[in-house]
């Protein structure tokens, strides 16, 4: 397929997606940007459901970036525990709080090179901060659901999150870039399910490159 008729095909997606989910937003629950971060960092190889569950206690107790910096790493992994890989997780958090603290006077940057260059923050943490806290357009989260959809569609041929981006980066108008992850997400979990996926009564599978082989 070329690259305008995939074009012409997100377009249609977005269109009836847009339709179905028309104010999708990040799943992890926030009150500021530095919460994200670290809901984001926390979500990694764990359900957002799992880190909703855990965030309430965990900003109760640390309530500013200078907590964090300051917090005690035991008592920090005990609280995050069952988000899984929690000793990665406690020193990247409380890294992040420091050098965020000494580079950038504790304020959150707003490009997708400075927080990048933070402890614990890829690429795609950089773009659900600056996407989700910021309304910024960088580049497109590709979690688990829009690396899974957008090879199902036919969307890419890669399988690395990186090159997925840069897929995407070409066919989706930037203006969407924020939204389209979210629409993704949002079908992946009520519709195109891993295990279940319920392609009969999906409002995209005459766009869906997997379905209509079959």
């Amino acid at each position: 397929m070329t690259q305008i008729s995939q074009k012409n095909k997100v377009k249609q997606i977005i269109n009836l997606l847009s339709e179905k989910y028309p104010s999708p937003k990040c799943a992890l629950d926030h009150k500021n940007p530095w919460q994200l971060l670290v809901a984001t960092i926390l979500s990694a190889q764990c359900t957002d459901k799992r880190v909703n569950m855990i965030t309430p206690n965990l900003f109760k107790k640390y309530t500013t970036v200078e907590s964090f910096a300051k917090a005690n790493i035991k008592e920090l992994e005990e609280i995050i525990h069952s988000a899984g890989f929690y000793h990665n997780k406690a020193k990247n958090i409380i890294s992040c709080a420091t050098e965020l603290l000494n580079k950038f006077n504790g304020i959150l940057p707003q490009t997708l090179d400075e927080l990048t260059k933070l402890p614990g923050v890829g690429r795609k943490t950089g773009s659900v901060l600056l996407g989700s806290a910021f309304g910024k357009a960088e580049g497109i989260v590709v979690d688990t659901h829009v690396s899974r959809l957008s090879k199902i569609i036919g969307l890419t041929q890669n399988t690395d999150p990186e090159k997925i981006e840069k897929d995407l980066m070409k066919i989706v108008d930037k203006k969407n870039w924020i939204n389209f992850s979210h629409w993704l997400i949002l079908h992946g979990r009520e519709t195109c399910i891993a295990r279940r996926p319920k392609c009969d009564n999906c409002i995209i599978n005459h766009l869906c490159e997997s379905f209509c082989k079959n």
